[in-house]
This record gives structure tokens, sequence and C-alpha cells, in this order.
């Protein structure tokens, strides 16, 4: 495991009370949709709203915490083998799945955009309705994972969140939802205008190892924990 020294300040997020124990990251997921139909490779990009306590202002992939719905809901299509196998490494096959459920889930809540298959209509629970009635189940099939990355203990808020990766073209439509949710605004972006924006230090890395990935699918995943001062480094 590597450890790499940073001075930069955790960003976005309210300080842990003095004298108070470190809370325990919550499981996430946030879904990096890659667009390949335009003259260079775009992202699909978010800004958070200024009312968050949580990264308000800076622009994020769509994601989420994991919601008990999620380790029920319906699916079109699995996770490829080697992803599921590179979940099982780490945490139960049925957190991993739902992870991915949660990604998608997400990316229907905040950006309106659906990661999903025509399927048979099932009984399901809360958000995973929407999908429903549009007559659509998530397809993980073409999922990747980019990433895993911790929040620092000295944040009130923690998440442990795993990056994923996707092609536009197995989305439902390109055309969203009028209301996009808990984004302010949404842009498909080229990488290197990405790069520009007001980004999270971890979305900066984690944009980066995502064009590494597109030209080497072979590359190790990294797994970045924050501390104070510090990231600890290792690979999926």
């Amino acid at each position: 495991m590597t450890k790499i020294e940073t001075n930069r300040a955790p960003e976005g997020g309210r300080m842990r009370a003095a004298g108070t124990r470190a809370v325990r990251p919550r499981n996430a997921a946030t879904l990096i949709i890659v667009r390949r139909d335009r003259k260079t490779p775009q992202v699909l990009m978010g800004k958070r709203h200024s009312g968050h306590d949580f990264m308000p202002n800076l622009w994020v992939f769509p994601g989420g915490r994991i919601d008990r719905s999620d380790f029920r809901a319906p699916f079109a299509t699995d996770l490829r083998p080697e992803i599921a196998a590179k979940f099982e490494a780490h945490i139960p096959a049925a957190r991993g799945r739902a992870l991915a459920l949660t990604a998608v889930r997400e990316t229907w809540e905040e950006a309106g955009l659906l990661l999903a298959k025509a399927a048979p209509a099932r009984p399901t629970l809360g958000p995973w309705r929407d999908f429903v009635a549009q007559g659509v189940a998530p397809d993980l099939e073409g999922l990747e994972i980019v990433a895993r990355a911790v929040t620092p203990p000295m944040l009130a808020k923690r998440f442990d969140t795993w990056f994923l990766m996707a092609d536009a073209e197995r989305l439902v439509s390109l055309e969203r939802k009028p209301d996009c949710g808990e984004l302010e605004e949404i842009a498909w972006v080229d990488f290197d205008e990405a790069i520009a924006l007001p980004l999270p230090s971890v979305t900066r890395t984690v944009i980066g190892e995502a064009i590494q990935r597109l030209e080497d699918p072979s590359r190790p995943r990294p797994f970045m924990r924050f501390g104070a001062g510090n990231v600890r480094l290792s690979h999926l």
C-alpha cells in the first residue's frame, strides 16, 4: 500500500465535532457515462446544489448512497463474471450487485437518464417503480469498475464509493427527464473540459483514471482511502 502525502483540505463537507468518534462510511456508487458519438469522447457531469452540506456547488458524476431497495431491484442483464468477481474479492456478492444498481438508480434520479433495457414488469419497491412504469430494467452487463474511494475520517459525513463506468449507447435515450433531481445542471463535456470544472479532488483523479482505462482496460483499479493530509493507495 502506498501512502501519498497531500496538503489539500477535504472538500465540500462538514467536519465532525471535536471529541466525537469517526463515523462509519456509507456504501455508495456513482456512474461515469461516456458518450462516443462526437469527435472526442464526452462524459456526463452534474453540478451539486449550493444548499447541500456535502460537496455544494461542485461538479460530480451522478451517484449516491445505497438503498435497501437496491438489494431487491430487478435487472435486465447482470454484471459480467469478471466484474462480479472483482466486487466479490472485497465485499459480499449481493452488495456488489446492489451497488451497481445504486449507480443506475441514482443516475435516473439525478440526471434523468436510464441505463436499462426492455424487460417484463416485476413487482418492485420505492424508487424502482419508475423503471417498471417505463417497461425497462437496469442493464448491468456493460458496467466497468474504475476506482473505489473512502472519504476522510475528519468529515461528519463519509462515503465508501465505487466509481463505475458505462457507454452512453446503453442508455434508453440521450434525452433526459425535465426534472434532474439533486443536480442543478447536467452537461456532456469533453474530458479536458471536465477536468477544468470545479471538482472534488477525488473526482478529478477518477476522471484521469477513466481516460486511461478507455485506452488500457487492463490497468489496475485504484482504491483510495483519504486521511488527514494523505491518501493510502492500493488496488482492487
